[in-house]
């Protein structure tokens, strides 16, 4: 690649940044669509008080909660969360973030600047709570998660730089990549 003219390394440069792009843009769509999943079970859950009250009633035969003070109690806490509607305005924003993550996501797969923009200022603004959340309840997860987006954020920024300082390269056209399969 080093004995190749600038326009070719330039080109193969966007291949694989491209690549990687891709390859975000589509961990964020994952995570997305989890979270959409786990809005929609939230707000379902919510509106079936029959399917409450046929859980509590098992947990209650399965696991004789009458006889644990602390499993009742928190059971009983549970109960205050979803009869509150907490439970309600959770599946709500979930399905807000998985939003957001899927428009990121498509947009950054298109190969959209305005998407990858906006990846890097959401997902830069959400490493604080992270980096709390990880402080507070240590894990293996948590330190992926937080580590993959700190990775996120810094790829991102560093392809937005870079295409900046070298002028926004659209991606190749089938002709170009013709060249460079034949080169």
């Amino acid at each position: 690649m080093n004995d190749a003219p600038p326009n070719l390394r330039k080109t193969l440069r966007s291949q694989r940044r491209v690549r990687y792009l891709k390859l975000i843009a589509v961990f964020k769509i994952v995570q997305g669509l989890l979270l959409c999943t786990i809005g929609l079970s939230l707000l379902v859950l919510h509106s079936r008080t029959r399917w409450l009250d046929g859980i509590s009633d098992w947990v209650d035969g399965e696991l004789m909660v009458a006889h644990s003070r602390s499993v009742l109690y928190l059971l009983n806490r549970l109960q205050d969360v979803v009869s509150g509607g907490l439970l309600q305005v959770t599946g709500w924003v979930a399905l807000f973030f998985a939003a957001l993550l899927c428009t990121e996501g498509m947009g950054v797969y298109l190969q959209k600047r305005w998407a990858e923009l906006l990846m890097v200022v959401a997902t830069a603004a959400f490493i604080p709570f992270e980096v709390r959340h990880a402080w507070f309840h240590p894990g293996a997860v948590v330190i992926i998660i937080l580590a993959l987006n700190c990775f996120i954020v810094w790829f991102v920024y560093r392809v937005l730089r870079r295409e900046h300082d070298e002028g926004y390269l659209p991606p190749p056209t089938e002709k170009e990549k013709a060249v460079v399969q034949a080169r």
